[in-house]
């Protein structure tokens, strides 16, 4: 068992925040895997993502590796919100207490405190579903058209982070994490934790309870050849793996930098000082986690938890099994 802020995943195994948890079947799948810890939901908006054709993913044919085009999930916040309760509300009292990690995201101070007030008003309803939801805060999908990933400047998400420290301020049992993006340099790492340092109160504690590193790394290319497809139309898209062209990529490819990550952050969260409340930060390794080595790996790394996206899109909940160890 693994303690995240205030809640407890157990076994450390989740799946990352993906298109593959975008609808109540696939929540209710991953909950009730005994091989899952907690369940991450797919990126939500207050007013869903206007998906089409054009978002979709490839998978490599001589590796364990993916491609995706995808944006945030078709799916209102409030639709999660209604499923998630359902879900908890309706589990056997004799099942552990899974909790769900609700990935948003928000650009703007009013809207993310619209979506913390309608998370938080679901939690107030009774202690099962207090004691079972936290937030995760995506700041780092590249596949968004005409805005880059905002965690590669975490300073300028001052009012937004802001509005998640003061309801974790009014509500301590509130456990928030942040999904960042892949980093290439030891700048950016410290840049990060400079952004958040601020937020500490005056016994040493951050509102930040976790990091999930990474998510996809942008502005990849895959032809179809190596997704195992030939294109059939006449357009210059049909040469790629995704309509797009270019995509996130997951999975093998990204394992090493994504080790790296886990590994660089560990290391600076290691010698942060207990005022700094950066010290008690989990680290949440996803990456390339398509094996028990490769989960054993980001363990080694430094990540407490780990999670998977790539190899769960191929195989379905079997995958944290496969992951688990057992085949």
């Amino acid at each position: 068992m693994v303690q995240v802020g205030n809640l407890d995943i157990s076994p450390p195994l989740i799946n990352a925040s993906c298109a593959w948890a975008s609808d109540l079947k696939q929540l209710q799948a991953l909950f009730d895997s005994p091989y899952t810890g907690a369940v991450t939901t797919r990126t939500s908006t207050l007013g869903g993502f206007a998906e089409d054709a054009s978002h979709t993913v490839a998978f490599a044919s001589s590796s364990t590796t993916s491609i995706n085009s995808y944006g945030y999930s078709p799916h209102k916040l409030s639709q999660y919100l209604t499923w998630i309760e359902s879900i908890i509300l309706n589990a056997p009292s004799t099942s552990k207490l899974k909790p769900f990690l609700i990935s948003i995201t928000a650009s703007t101070a009013d809207s993310m405190q619209e979506t913390v007030s309608a998370i938080q008003t679901l939690r107030a309803k009774s202690p099962a579903l207090s004691s079972r939801i936290g937030i995760e805060f995506n700041t780092s999908c590249p596949n968004i058209r005409g805005s880059a990933p905002a965690g590669y400047a975490i300073a300028e998400l001052a009012s937004v982070l802001s509005v998640l420290a003061d309801a974790w301020r009014a509500d301590p049992s509130l456990t928030i994490g942040l999904k960042l993006p892949p980093y290439v340099h030891g700048g950016q790492f410290a840049g990060v934790l400079d952004a958040l340092r601020g937020y500490s109160d005056a016994q040493g504690r951050n509102p930040i309870a976790y990091f999930a590193c990474t998510n996809t790394l942008g502005n990849a290319l895959l032809f179809a050849e190596q997704v195992g497809e030939t294109g059939t139309g006449e357009g210059e898209g049909e040469a790629f793996a995704v309509p797009t062209a270019l995509g996130g990529v997951a999975g093998d490819a990204l394992h090493p930098l994504a080790l790296g990550n886990v590994l660089s952050f560990a290391r600076l969260l290691e010698v942060e000082g207990p005022v700094s409340g950066l010290r008690n930060i989990v680290l949440v390794g996803i990456g390339g986690v398509t094996s028990p080595e490769a989960a054993a790996r980001m363990r080694k790394a430094g990540a407490a938890v780990v999670g998977s996206a790539t190899l769960f899109g191929k195989e379905g909940v079997h995958a944290f099994k496969i992951l688990s160890g057992e085949r």
